[in-house]
C-alpha cells in the first residue's frame, strides 16, 4: 500500500496538465484587461478636490441628479481629465470623480455623508435648508471600485484640522495653540486628532485596496494654504481675520504639515503614490498678495452663485467688500498648479500596470 503522499505526488503531473488546460482554454485577467478599451480612473476626496465655487457646477445647476457636493468645471480632476483626453495614453481614460465637500476620511470608505452644499438646496425644501439633501453612499460605493479599477486617487483629512475652530476662538480672543494643546476636559486635542487621522488613513487606504485589487493608489497632499510667516497675514476678512500670527505657525507647523507627512507616510508603507502639492505652492498662500494668491480667505473671489453669506453665523459681510464665502479654499490658480502634478501621477501609474 502506498503512502498517502506518494499517491499525491504521483498525481500531480495529471493534476498539472489539467490545471495548464484550463488556463490555456481561459482568458487571463491580463488578457482581459488589455483587450478593455480605456482606463478607469476613480477620483475621491473633499472640498480640496471637489473644487467649490471655482467653475460651472457638475452637475450643472437645475439638474436632477445634483448631490449637493459641489464639484465644479475646472477643478483638478476635470483638468486632468481634459488633459489626458487631449494626449491620452495607450487608450481613453475614463474619469469618475465623486469627491463632496465636507468629506472626512470615513465618508471614503464606510460612513454615509450628509451634502450641505448652499447652491440650489433641493426643491420642496421650504426653509431652502442645505440639511435636505439626500445623504449620499461612501464614495468607494459611489465610485464602483472594483477589479477594473486601474488607479484611484484621494485627498482627504483637512476636515480633522482645526481650522474652522480657530477662528471661532480667535473671534472669543483664546489662543487655539494653547487651547489644543492642552485641551479641556471631552475635547480632542491636536496630537489625538493627528493619531486618529494616522489611524483612519491608513485603514482607509486598505479598504480602497481591497476594493480596488488591481488599481494603482495616488493620494494627494495639501497645498501650502498658510504662510511661512504667521505675520505676513494681514488679518483682514480676505485672509485669515482675527486668528493670530502665532496660531498661524502653530496651524502650518504642528497641523498641516505633519498632516502631509502623515498622508505621505502612510502610502508609502503600501507602496502607494502621493502627490506633494505643498512645495509647488509656498508663496501662494492666503496672505500672499490678491494677485499671487492660489487660496481664497474668509471672503474671496467666486463665481457668481456662490454665497456670500458665512454660514455659522460668523460676522463677516463678504457682499460689503464684493466678495463671497470662500472659507480658505483653493481658487482656480492652485488647481491648475495641482493638475500636471496629478496628471503626472496618474500617467505614470498607468504605465506602470
Amino acid at each position: 500500500m502506498r503512502h498517502p503522499s506518494t499517491r499525491l505526488r504521483a498525481r500531480a503531473p495529471m493534476v498539472g496538465l489539467s490545471v495548464l488546460a484550463v488556463t490555456l482554454l481561459l482568458p487571463s485577467a491580463a488578457a482581459e484587461g488589455s483587450s478593455r478599451d480605456r482606463y478607469e480612473w476613480a477620483a475621491l476626496g473633499d472640498s480640496y478636490t471637489a473644487g467649490l465655487f471655482i467653475g460651472d457646477p457638475r452637475p450643472a445647476l437645475g439638474s436632477a441628479s445634483r448631490d449637493g457636493c459641489d464639484r465644479t468645471a475646472h477643478a483638478y480632476p476635470d483638468l486632468v481629465r481634459r488633459a489626458l483626453a487631449a494626449r491620452p495614453p495607450d487608450r481613453p481614460v475614463n474619469l469618475t470623480d465623486v469627491s463632496c465637500d465636507n468629506a472626512a476620511i470615513g465618508n471614503i470608505t464606510r460612513e454615509r455623508q450628509q451634502p450641505t452644499s448652499p447652491v440650489q438646496p433641493p426643491a420642496g425644501d421650504p426653509a431652502g435648508d442645505p440639511a435636505g439633501w439626500p445623504a449620499v453612499d461612501p464614495q468607494i460605493r459611489r465610485a464602483r471600485l472594483g477589479d477594473r479599477t486601474d488607479v484611484v486617487t484621494v485627498g482627504i483629512g483637512a476636515i480633522s484640522l482645526p481650522f474652522g475652530e480657530c477662528l471661532d476662538l480667535a473671534l472669543a480672543h483664546v489662543s487655539c495653540a494653547a487651547y489644543y494643546t492642552n485641551p479641556p476636559e471631552g475635547v480632542e486635542g491636536l496630537d489625538a486628532k493627528l493619531a486618529r487621522i494616522r489611524d483612519e488613513y491608513g485603514r482607509m487606504l486598505g479598504a480602497i485596496h481591497r476594493a480596488a485589487p488591481h488599481a494603482r493608489v495616488i493620494t494627494v497632499g495639501y497645498p501650502a494654504v498658510l504662510p511661512e510667516r504667521g505675520s505676513a497675514c494681514g488679518g483682514g476678512p480676505t485672509q485669515l481675520g482675527p486668528i493670530s500670527p502665532a496660531d498661524i505657525d502653530w496651524l502650518r507647523e504642528d497641523a498641516l504639515k505633519v498632516m502631509n507627512t502623515i498622508i505621505r507616510t502612510e502610502a508609502a508603507k503600501r507602496g502607494d503614490g502621493y502627490v506633494d502639492l505643498y512645495t509647488s505652492s509656498v508663496g501662494h498662500d492666503v496672505c500672499a498678495p490678491e494677485d499671487t494668491q492660489w487660496i481664497e480667505g474668509i471672503c474671496g473671489d467666486a463665481e457668481p452663485f456662490w454665497p456670500t453669506t458665512v454660514p455659522g453665523g460668523l460676522p463677516f459681510d463678504c457682499a460689503a467688500i464684493g466678495k463671497r464665502a470662500t472659507l480658505l479654499h483653493p481658487n482656480a490658480r492652485e488647481h491648475a498648479n495641482a493638475a500636471p502634478l496629478v496628471e503626472r501621477a496618474v500617467r505614470d501609474a498607468l504605465l506602470d500596470r
